[in-house]
């Protein structure tokens, strides 16, 4: 799902009604659709005027503008899928506890957080608008008096982006998708590599120091020199005990009328989403060997999807398979979600058990077997 060019250039007003009115039609900036100024058009037995028209052919079509919108991508909102449902709740009037039954969400006051997230972004939202405002006026009077200050500060800039460009693609060729072929010495290289590895993290979620271990690990061999680094350049907050890690934001939220800080929020929304620990399998579709897992978070499979895609897997046995097959000759599958809340020993005995079961050694996989 889309919105066409013209929704990008069209005012708040038209973005909100859906649609514009040219000199002799209105087009609908959601899908193109067009109507002809000063043409009657039948719908189920009466005449609408063009405008009238658009409105029924939106509501119609694609429910409506903030219907639309909502289901757009990812990238185009901002919002993440659980913003993206809640937002839709509160469109249609529904009160914190009526959001609350329905989502099954920790209780009333915790819709209520998540109003002030949205309100939050709402308000940067503003912000960005009007500094990205100022920044164009800022650029048509610069180019309006072209100067050589002008030129001299355009070159500058520009070769300050071909310094940043040439020190990632020495450090992290493939950037934020790939891994670190060493951690650099100067302090200025240092910090640029670790700002672009900090992208990897998602400024809406809390980590446990496994979770940031994980990812990491798809990053750099040493995983625990490359957190510390991040937490002391201040890309990274944590709690004093390490128990759970953020991306750290330069702008301090405000205090007052009752609002939670940020770090609370991220903390009630981590508990509501709770990871699942299990056990999964890597498989080998070619040859049918197998590699039996455990994690405390099921969602960090896709680090280890991510190392296969990158050819760089912690398992000799295993990395020697995909320079033979590729990643594409391996797939994933959860095997068991532990049920239990005490997850330190059951997750091990729950190993344990598929390890026993699926005797993935040897020749039928790629575990290495314990020594008794």
């Amino acid at each position: 799902m889309s919105v066409l060019d013209d929704f990008w250039s069209a005012t708040s007003a038209e973005q909100k009604q859906g649609f514009v009115e040219r000199q002799d039609r209105i087009l609908c900036l959601l899908c193109g659709q067009e109507a002809e100024q000063g043409v009657m058009y039948p719908v189920e037995g009466l005449f609408y005027d063009a405008r009238r028209y658009m409105r029924h052919h939106i509501e119609q079509e694609h429910g409506s503008v903030f219907m639309h919108l909502s289901h757009l991508d990812k990238k185009l909102t901002g919002l993440s899928e659980h913003q993206i449902t809640l937002l839709r709740l509160f469109y249609q009037g529904l009160s914190d506890s009526e959001v609350q039954k329905q989502t099954g969400i920790g209780s009333t006051s915790t819709i209520r957080n998540h109003r002030f997230v949205l309100k939050e972004k709402e308000r940067q939202a503003k912000v960005f608008l009007v500094m990205m405002e100022l920044l164009k006026e800022r650029d048509q009077q610069a180019d309006a008096r072209p100067s050589l200050s002008g030129r001299e500060g355009s070159r500058k800039s520009t070769a300050v982006l071909e310094e940043r460009k040439a020190i990632l693609a020495k450090y992290l060729p493939d950037q934020s998708n790939g891994p670190l072929t060493r951690l650099p010495r100067k302090q200025k290289e240092k910090k640029l590599v670790l700002e672009e590895i900090a992208k990897r993290f998602d400024p809406e979620r809390l980590y446990t120091e496994p979770e940031v271990n994980e990812i990491l690990q798809a990053v750099y061999e040493d995983y625990v020199t490359v957190r510390r680094y991040l937490v002391d350049f201040g890309l990274l907050d944590r709690e004093a005990d390490g128990s759970s890690y953020w991306l750290h934001q330069t702008r301090e939220q405000e205090e007052g009328d009752g609002e939670m800080d940020r770090r609370q929020v991220l903390k009630m929304q981590y508990k509501e989403t709770k990871p699942q620990a299990g056990v999964y399998q890597i498989k080998n579709v070619k040859n049918g060997k197998v590699l039996i897992l455990s994690s405390p978070n099921l969602k960090t499979m896709n680090g280890k999807k991510f190392m296969l895609q990158q050819g760089t897997f912690p398992n000799p046995v295993l990395q020697k398979d995909l320079e033979e097959w590729g990643p594409e000759a391996f797939e994933f599958e959860v095997l068991e979600v532990l049920e239990e809340e005490n997850e330190s020993d059951a997750l091990e005995k729950l190993e344990e058990k598929w390890l026993d079961k699926m005797k993935p050694y040897h020749e039928r996989g790629y575990n290495q077997e314990k020594r008794k």
